[in-house]
């Protein structure tokens, strides 16, 4: 979710079996337990339809760190301190993102995305994509900006996202060469093709992959590290996950990372018309900062 998650950015959740295959006990007072967690933890607000999915991913950080039922290993978890629990509450929060992504997703962002780089092309330019996930977003941000502006234009990419296993991919910039949205004009111009065992994959050029620096944030943090203000942010597929009260929350601390009239592209589903006194609808899904 990065963002998120949130994500981003987009973080979804997945079907999962039915829990008649459970192996382990799972009461609802362990899944109460689970929501209450990831979303003090996370802002994530877990339906009730997500029991499945909850003793799907936890059960395997149980039999991970070697837990015999979700009440010790839920206690353990808000008990214990030091880096071991630091990690796994990472862990308990990867496992229960998963992000989905491709190039060039809701492609008229990018369309108007060229429009709005070429008008401040005569400065630097600041962006943050704050859902990640595997980096497909954010590389299809830094190939709009090379082709708008060009490839030494000194545009600052932050791509973050609050699961850190996403962000270990993302980092890599090594996907299938058959990769959802991506033009063959565009693998040719952005990316190396893989020879030898790597047939079949290709890899971000390094041109490309200096203009994006990737970092862990939690949406959910009192205090956000992220320098000097934006003039874009990409939050999309982000909020969905939240309810009102955080989504205003977020978008508040958002827009503070913001310059005046910066721009925020928000995912398709997403409307905050409750927060129409910090942004004002600009385009498609697209919000102009007040």
């Amino acid at each position: 979710m990065s963002a998120v998650m949130p994500a981003s950015a987009q973080t979804r959740f997945d079907a999962s079996p039915d829990l008649s295959e459970r192996d382990l006990a799972f009461e609802k007072a362990d899944f109460e337990r689970v929501r209450r967690l990831i979303y003090q933890r996370a802002g994530i607000s877990l339906g009730d339809g997500k029991q499945a999915m909850v003793y799907s991913r936890v059960s395997r950080r149980l039999r991970h760190t070697g837990h015999a039922s979700f009440v010790s290993y839920l206690q353990w978890l808000e008990q214990a301190s030091g880096p071991s629990a630091d990690a796994e509450w990472q862990e308990f929060i990867n496992c229960l993102t998963t992000n989905l992504t491709s190039f060039f997703r809701e492609d008229h962002h990018f369309s108007a995305l060229v429009d709005d780089l070429r008008s401040r092309a005569s400065g630097s330019v600041r962006i943050w994509c704050s859902a990640a996930s595997t980096g497909e977003e954010p590389y299809s941000i830094a190939m709009t900006v090379t082709e708008s502006l060009g490839a030494n234009h000194g545009t600052k990419i932050i791509a973050s996202d609050i699961d850190t296993s996403v962000l270990a991919k993302a980092s890599l910039g090594v996907y299938p060469q058959d990769s959802r949205g991506l033009s063959p004009e565009r693998l040719r111009q952005h990316f190396m093709r893989g020879k030898g065992a790597q047939a079949g994959f290709i890899r971000v050029k390094p041109d490309l992959a200096r203009m994006i620096e990737f970092r862990v944030q939690n949406l959910m943090d009192a205090r956000w590290s992220l320098g000097e203000q934006f003039d874009i942010v990409f939050c999309r597929n982000v909020m969905i996950y939240f309810d009102a009260a955080t989504q205003l929350k977020v978008l508040e601390k958002i827009h503070a990372t913001m310059k005046p009239q910066g721009l925020l592209y928000v995912g398709h589903s997403e409307n905050f018309t409750e927060a129409r006194h910090i942004f004002r609808l600009r385009g498609k899904t697209i919000y102009e900062r007040v």
